[in-house]
């Protein structure tokens, strides 16, 4: 942007820092006040935290992985911003950095190595399209990739010509790295994969993938729709150059907020095919554009300021209940679903029984998926989420923070008494 529209727009955002200092006082204020964790007595804890969400009770809610549902807290502190802006019609563009800051500990990243993007699939496309890649240089992804992971790869084969190789996903993790070593030629210029996959919740070896890649000089991009909000980890620590996820899944922050994060040292090497004000300086008109060296380059122009403080807001959220307390709890119930639905006849679990995911797939040689999938909603308000990726032809059951035991033990006695009608 030009000087003048800079400074102009850095006034606003103070301004719209002003405006809403209240309300970022008034959200800490409310924020919920949980009853001590009481190892002995844990539901009286999570009952507490399930009563943050106004989550329709007439609904069992298990789709988390497609669409996670946002608390009181974040909902009001999105909203409260929304309206102080409006008051004054500013846009708080300056709110972001808050947000920014909060998220990058979030991630276990920079704030200058993050931008705010609307999904996942924005954040993949941005690095599918940006990275320079010609006509035969090959890219690595899974088989069960979501299609906001392979759809932006689907597409620069069609624009670029680059060529994919697809490996199908292993139950046991560690067996992933072999197949993916097994694709690599000296034209392979990037790896992807879900850090949890969508269809069946297999947890890929990240870190040792990552070391592969930086062994061999290939782009290391992961794919975090699934993982960001269900347990804890650190980008840093992964060490891949980059990453894409979504708010508005199991961290539970407004629709439509994303995350894209790109290895500081290596952001240059991701041109972005969209730019606009806030991508970098442009003082006059013919000129050279100067793009900033931050990730910030990839937040073009006007965005919903109240919906990224929601989303920053959710991961307080989350960080007061405590991120390992989320991620054993929403694999403790992961494994009473997987447990409890063994025992049925007919079912086959598809998701590994010891995945450390909160995701269980299953199905049923007695009933086709969508029919079961049908039923539990119909029958019983129960909302799972059909896969048919792959003609995996399943049910996928996803559990988090304010899902319950009791739920579990529901979902199972409903399957079991579809199946036996089938």
């Amino acid at each position: 942007m030009s000087l003048d529209r800079r400074t102009f727009l850095r006034r606003a955002s103070l301004g719209a820092v002003g405006l809403t200092a209240g309300a970022q006082l008034s959200a800490a204020d409310r924020a919920p006040t949980l009853p001590t964790f009481d190892e002995r007595a844990p539901e009286k804890f999570w009952s507490a935290v399930r009563d943050q969400f106004p989550l329709s009770r007439q609904l069992t809610y298990f789709n988390t992985g497609g669409l996670g549902p946002a608390s009181t807290p974040v909902l009001a502190r999105a909203a409260e911003i929304t309206r102080q802006l409006q008051e004054k019609s500013e846009h708080g563009h300056a709110l972001h950095e808050g947000a920014r800051e909060i998220l990058a500990r979030f991630i276990g990243a920079e704030s200058a190595e993050i931008a705010f993007v609307r999904n996942a699939t924005e954040a993949n496309a941005i690095v599918a399209a940006g990275l320079k890649l010609a006509p035969g240089d090959e890219v690595i992804f899974e088989t069960h990739a979501h299609p906001g992971g392979s759809f932006p790869w689907a597409n620069q084969e069609k624009l670029r010509g680059v060529v994919l190789k697809l490996f199908e996903p292993a139950t046991d993790s560690s067996d992933n790295l072999a197949r993916i070593t097994a694709l690599l030629t000296p034209r392979t210029r990037v790896v992807q994969v879900s850090h949890v996959t969508a269809p069946t919740g297999i947890v890929m070896p990240v870190d040792a993938i990552a070391r592969l890649c930086r062994e061999r000089g290939i782009w290391f991009h992961l794919d975090g729709a699934q993982s960001a909000g269900m347990f804890p980890f650190s980008l840093h620590a992964i060490g891949c150059d980059s990453f894409a996820t979504s708010g508005h899944k199991w961290m539970g922050g407004p629709l439509e907020t994303g995350v894209l994060f790109i290895r500081r040292e290596r952001i240059i090497e991701v041109a972005p095919t969209l730019v606009g004000a806030y991508s970098g300086e442009l003082d006059f008109l013919p000129g050279e554009l100067k793009l900033v060296s931050t990730a910030l380059r990839y937040e073009y122009g006007t965005r919903n300021a109240a919906a990224i403080v929601g989303l920053g807001e959710a991961v307080l959220f989350q960080e007061r209940i405590g991120r390992a307390r989320i991620a054993a709890r929403g694999r403790e119930l992961a494994t009473r679903v997987r447990s409890g639905l063994a025992r049925l006849p007919s079912v086959e679990i598809l998701t590994p029984m010891d995945a450390p995911s909160a995701m269980t797939t299953f199905r049923s040689a007695k009933l086709p998926y969508d029919q079961l999938f049908a039923r539990l909603m119909k029958d019983h308000a129960i909302r799972c989420r059909p896969v048919s990726e792959q003609k995996l032809n399943a049910v996928r059951v996803s559990t988090h923070l304010f899902n319950s035991p009791a739920e579990i033990d529901a979902l199972i006695a409903a399957t079991e008494k579809i199946l036996r009608n089938a």
